[in-house]
């Protein structure tokens, strides 16, 4: 009975929090750049005197889906999608670096090269300034090039591009960071300008995981209720044999 509750009890909340992470992952299915977070549980026996019988679920995290998202052609100059296992370099609100593969670009009010949620984008010479009305085309490379009338192409900077060794650590931030600190430049990484990669969340899998989460937890809570009824059971037989 005792192993039973604690049982039920764990396994309907490893059921909530995957249920969580589903419905984290379903709402990002049209964001940009996105990775599928991934979780995973085990059962971990109680250690300690009384408690041999005692099992809980403990959350092992697992990190996320590394595969690619589907690309898509938008035909805008600021908009770029990372090839293979690259990423792009930003600078984070705590100041610190990260990586997305969120590539649409704008450039802000004071001339800056930024994301859309307003990041800095980092290369490999400090912050990116576009002069003013000019028109920007970003090479494979990441090459940045700027063009006002009456000029020619002049090169402003390049996209630090990274391709981690390992997967990266996914912050609270939504944006992903190296496991022992910034991650070199890799001149052989290359990106598809005007174009931008989706998110690998596939909306049907996920929303198949969603039910399941769903009916799992019935099945514990359902459980927890036989093991009351058997309580309540023992209780009784227990008060007329006395």
């Amino acid at each position: 009975m005792d192993r039973m509750i604690y049982l039920t009890m764990t396994g309907a909340k490893a059921a909530m929090q995957r249920q969580e992470v589903i419905s984290h992952n379903l709402a990002n299915v049209s964001t940009t750049g996105f990775r599928e977070q991934l979780a995973a549980f085990r059962a971990v026996p109680v250690r300690g005197d009384g408690a041999s019988t005692r099992v809980y679920a403990l959350e092992t995290t697992i990190g996320y889906n590394a595969a690619g998202g589907g690309i898509t052609a938008t035909g805008r100059n600021l908009d770029v999608a990372m090839k293979g296992d690259a990423w792009l370099a930003v600078q984070g609100l705590d100041g610190t670096e990260a990586y997305t593969r969120a590539g649409a670009l704008d450039v802000n009010a004071e001339g800056q090269l930024v994301t859309l949620s307003g990041l800095p984008v980092a290369s490999d010479a400090g912050p990116i300034t576009v002069p003013a009305n000019a028109e920007v085309q970003i090479a494979s490379d990441g090459t940045i090039s700027a063009k006002t009338a009456g000029t020619p192409p002049q090169q402003i900077g390049r996209l630090k591009l990274v391709t981690p060794e390992g997967p990266l650590t996914r912050g609270e931030d939504g944006l992903f960071r190296g496991s022992n600190g910034d991650l070199p430049a890799d001149p052989a990484a290359r990106l598809q300008d005007g174009a931008l990669e989706g998110s690998n969340v596939s909306p049907v899998q996920t929303m198949v995981a969603m039910i399941s989460a769903a009916r799992q937890y019935d099945a514990q809570m359902k459980l927890l209720q036989t093991s009351e009824k058997q309580d309540q059971s023992a209780s009784r037989l227990l008060s007329t044999s006395g």
